[in-house]
């Protein structure tokens, strides 16, 4: 299984990282299973992090509300939680031990990695992004290909119509 998304998606994830930055950000992947197994993600769903104080800047949390509330607006669209995205504050894009205690096998994570911008400015700056899945028996993140989507014939039309073309 991989994880189709689009480059605007992946755009507003790191735009969501560097605003948050110190603080981990976090959100739903919203999208849809196709028949060959591949996730598509159409939708993005950022969360409030509910870790307060300095925890927030080296975790998320996302509550059983947050999750149903969730779970409700994807079907209100007619899609489904196909995972979840977060930031990492000045580490790897790659999840940590926490977030293998906390994750669930089949979703997709996608974690940014977010550096603090330089000069002595405020603010973060988005830097790699990756896509992880968790191993059925827990005990590991197993790396998710990412592709960039691909435009549907309608949004293709729509865009060479805007263009002139």
């Amino acid at each position: 299984m991989s994880l189709e998304i689009s480059d605007g998606l992946l755009e507003e994830i790191r735009r969501h990282g560097a605003r948050a930055y110190p603080n981990e950000c976090c959100g739903a992947l919203l999208g849809i299973v196709t028949d060959s197994e591949e996730k598509q993600v159409q939708a993005l769903l950022p969360l409030d992090n509910r870790r307060q104080g300095e925890a927030a800047r080296t975790r998320f949390l996302v509550t059983a509300d947050d999750f149903r509330w969730a779970e409700k607006q994807a079907s209100e669209q007619g899609l489904e939680i196909l995972g979840f995205y977060h930031s990492h504050p000045d580490h790897p894009a790659r999840p940590s031990e926490f977030d293998r205690e906390h994750a669930l096998p089949w979703y997709s994570y996608v974690v940014v990695r977010v550096a603090r911008l330089g000069g002595g400015q405020a603010g973060g700056v988005a830097q790699e992004t990756t896509s992880w899945v968790l191993s059925d028996d827990r005990s590991q993140f197993l790396p998710e290909e990412m592709h960039p989507a691909i435009a549907s014939p309608t949004a293709q039309a729509e865009s060479k119509r805007e263009s002139g073309g």
